[in-house]
């Protein structure tokens, strides 16, 4: 199935944040017919006025039109998928494509954390959904307008349904891989994510200051340390044999980035803390492996986003 045949059944994108932004951007630049599924209002607003906007690395802003919908009634029989939802969100995506997915159709998610093919396979069935990651950054600016993070790589394990997605993703000028076996991606992203995401938050700092200060980067040293323990006991080989140098190398090429949790910490919205951060505490709990540091930034970063509780007239 080549370009035009995609086409006609447009490919979905479940999101309307900054990394579902810059995918609709993207694909609508190669040709390819983009629907939208969100729920934030102020969002899909922005993307039926606006359409997807992009500001690249360059400075330059380019704007591509999409269809923009909370209905998944609008997006039925959808042939391709990509879930671009926050982790706590991924519930109610299933639910959504549970109703516009076609029967032959595939759902690939590169969403963050631990779990997220689990909830998706629980409603739309295993050989609807594929597994993937990518180390592509965005920011989000304002609705329906986001910012160039940085080329990255999108990988995904292998699927008999993938060819036409991958396809496309390469025609939108994305590098893409095909891995046979995705677990080692998704904990190598783990362990950066539950290394940077939470300090940046915590700190308030871009991505580049978690190098420059010498008690920060221990504490970046000691959760990537603590995750690859982790994934070890899950018996995932890691793409770099150096957790602490991958992660410091990507801290570094993504100096100015503020994080995707930094975002959300800024903006009082949810975070995906639970699915990193705790993720490792969980699966290191089941391994009767310490996950201190890891445990720590999960209480921390609740504490950011959690609304204060009042008992007997006062706030504690």
């Amino acid at each position: 199935m080549g370009q035009e045949n995609i086409q006609r059944g447009s490919i979905l994108i479940v999101g309307v944040g900054a990394l579902a932004t810059l995918f609709a951007s993207r694909l609508g630049r190669a040709g390819y017919a983009v629907k939208m599924l969100g729920t934030w209002p102020d969002g899909l607003l922005a993307l039926r006025k606006s359409g997807a906007r992009l500001v690249e690395a360059d400075g330059r802003e380019q704007r591509v039109p999409v269809v923009a919908t909370d209905d998944p009634q609008l997006c039925r029989d959808a042939r391709y998928a990509l879930v671009l939802v926050k982790s706590w969100q991924t519930e109610r995506a299933a639910a959504q494509l549970a109703g516009c997915l076609a029967d032959a159709g595939l759902a690939l998610t590169l969403q963050n954390g631990l779990g997220n093919r689990e909830i998706l396979a629980a409603r739309l069935g295993h050989e609807r959904v594929a597994l993937g990651s990518t180390t592509t950054g965005a920011t989000l600016l304002g609705p329906g307008l986001a910012r160039s993070g940085g080329e990255g790589l999108v990988s995904i394990e292998a699927h008999e349904r993938l060819g036409p997605l991958q396809q496309a993703l390469t025609a939108a000028g994305f590098q893409v891989e095909v891995v046979q076996d995705a677990r080692a991606l998704i904990w190598s992203k783990l362990v950066v994510n539950s290394a940077i995401n939470p300090l940046t938050a915590i700190l308030r700092i871009p991505n580049g200051q978690l190098l420059e200060r010498p008690a920060a980067r221990l504490l970046l040293r000691a959760l990537a340390e603590e995750t690859a323990a982790v994934a070890s006991a899950e018996q995932i080989k890691l793409g770099a044999s150096d957790p602490v140098r991958m992660v410091e190398n990507i801290a570094l090429r993504t100096a100015a980035n503020h994080s995707s949790m930094f975002q959300d910490v800024q903006r009082g919205a949810p975070t995906e803390i639970d699915a990193i951060c705790g993720a490792v505490a969980r699966v290191g709990q089941q391994h009767r492996i310490p996950t201190p540091m890891n445990q720590a930034c999960w209480q921390l970063v609740q504490a950011l986003t959690q609304a204060p509780v009042r008992i007997a007239g006062s706030t504690i």
